[in-house]
């Protein structure tokens, strides 16, 4: 879908890239995935920069921190004492956003729609990947993240199987900046009753490209963003990583699969490899470009586990990084981004360029 006045052009080698015109000019850009737009302004990024400026995030240096409660063996804060576990550990969250046993209900006052509740109930539990404090999935080893791929994967099929769950999010906060109140390497789960807006709404664009194209939209998008190579930052055997044609944050990354898979636990041995394969590779890349440890949140997007099928959903993960300009200087989402719509200044195409360089520097 193109927008009035917009196209591409061929590129060397015949192959089609965004319209030149697009580079160094205002523009917007349509996520199919969600049905919406993002402006585009590459011209804003000669603007001077007098906002706020964050303190660049220094790498933990201690391998076992006393006053840690995720840390092996240590006083969690609810009185809980976590396991002396020795490799990837998962517990109940003790201060859980969701609970099993929350009351079933649902009201609308008045009848007409616009003061309307319902009780959720859910699981959510906390997984320490390594029982390291000072690693990161950037410094950990793709058989260290593969027994973290399988630990995902066996939560999934548990908590998928429940009658009442129907999503199970997996997500992981990395660095202060981006909330996470505890550097030692760990992510978290929450499985809820009801499907997440953001997976409704993902679920809608596929939905509507599978009934128009009668084929899986991130399928042919994985297809056409490998074909051109511009967006692209790393791949591997069984996945590709890019910057999406309207990712919204700077460095922004998905991780999409070579083959059409719409749950984790689908994935093949070869599979759970090298996807923990790509993620160090991420990861790893993001660190190398300020040469900081790289705040982002990451999440992992599978089908609903709600009983139904999902022809139309391709598995995918996201990783949205703050970081803008430098080790300091972050993207705020504020003013026309919460009243109007998304905005971005780098375009994608020269920031996978930059997570390219950046890759080449840590495999080097």
């Amino acid at each position: 879908m193109y927008a009035r006045g917009w196209g591409v052009c061929a590129g060397e080698e015949g192959r089609c890239r965004v319209n030149p015109l697009a580079q160094q000019n205002p523009h917007r850009r349509f996520n199919p995935l969600k049905r919406e737009w993002v402006l585009v302004s590459p011209h804003r990024t000669q603007r001077p920069w007098q906002g706020q400026t964050e303190a660049k995030a220094a790498a933990v240096a201690l391998a076992y921190d006393p006053d840690c409660y995720l840390c092996p063996g240590n006083l969690r804060a609810g009185g809980v004492r976590t396991e002396k576990y020795t490799s990837t550990y998962v517990f109940e969250n003790d201060f859980a956003a969701l609970k099993l046993d929350a009351p079933r209900f649902s009201s609308d006052e008045d009848g007409k729609g616009l003061l309307v509740a319902e009780g959720e109930s859910g699981v959510c539990r906390v997984i320490c990947f390594s029982p390291r404090h000072d690693l990161t999935l950037a410094k950990m080893s793709v058989a260290e993240i593969r027994s973290v791929v399988d630990v995902w994967t066996e939560q999934c099929v548990e908590l998928g199987l429940r009658y009442d769950i129907g999503y199970v999010q997996i997500f992981e906060n990395r660095g202060a900046m981006m909330g996470a109140s505890n550097p030692h390497p760990h992510g978290q789960i929450w499985a809820s009753l009801s499907v997440p807006n953001e997976v409704v709404s993902e679920l809608g664009g596929q939905r509507e490209y599978f009934a128009k194209n009668g084929a899986v939209l991130l399928c042919e998008y994985q297809e056409i963003e490998e074909s051109l190579g511009e967006r692209v930052v790393a791949r591997n055997a069984s996945f590709v990583a890019v910057v999406p044609f309207w990712a919204v944050w700077p460095f922004e990354v998905m991780v999409l699969p070579r083959r059409h898979v719409d749950q984790l636990q689908a994935f093949t041995e070869k599979e759970r490899s090298d996807f923990a394969a790509i993620l160090k590779t991420v990861t790893a890349t993001y660190d190398e470009v300020f040469d900081t440890p790289f705040p982002y949140s990451m999440g992992l997007h599978p089908a609903p586990c709600d009983g139904q099928e999902y022809p139309e959903w391709q598995f995918h993960a996201h990783f949205y990084p703050p970081l803008l300009r430098s080790a300091s200087i972050r993207k705020f989402m504020v003013g026309y981004e919460l009243l109007g719509s998304p905005q971005r200044d780098i375009t994608p195409e020269s920031a996978a360029e930059t997570l390219r360089q950046a890759g080449l520097r840590v495999s080097a």
